[in-house]
């Protein structure tokens, strides 16, 4: 099991949640932040901290928010596992799931 970022997280992006990582597994894409299952050990650390309430336990994803899964799945599909997220910085892309959302400016 592993921990899943969501829709309030498009275009958000607040980051708090990768300072309180303990194993860097939360890598940025240019709208959106995404958790590597594989890296993921199951901590918690990064749900209560979250702002906008966009992290859940796989489990525990609403069903509305369920293709989320997948997507943070998907978006390592390329990349592997780079084995933390710090040197990588911003990766340019982002799932198509993702991407096809309208753009929401603050």
């Amino acid at each position: 099991m592993t921990y899943v970022i969501a829709q309030p997280c498009v275009d958000v992006k607040d980051k708090a949640c990768i300072e309180e990582c303990p194993v860097d597994c939360i890598y940025e894409g240019r709208r959106s932040l995404y958790i590597h299952p594989e890296e993921c050990v199951d901590c918690g650390a990064c749900e209560p901290v979250c702002p906008v309430e966009a992290i859940f336990y796989e489990d525990d994803v609403p069903g509305e928010w369920r293709d989320y899964h997948r997507a943070n799945v998907e978006f390592f599909d390329d990349l592997g596992s780079p084995g933390g997220a710090s040197g990588l910085g911003l990766i340019e892309r982002d799932h198509p799931l993702i991407d096809g959302q309208p753009v929401r400016t603050a």
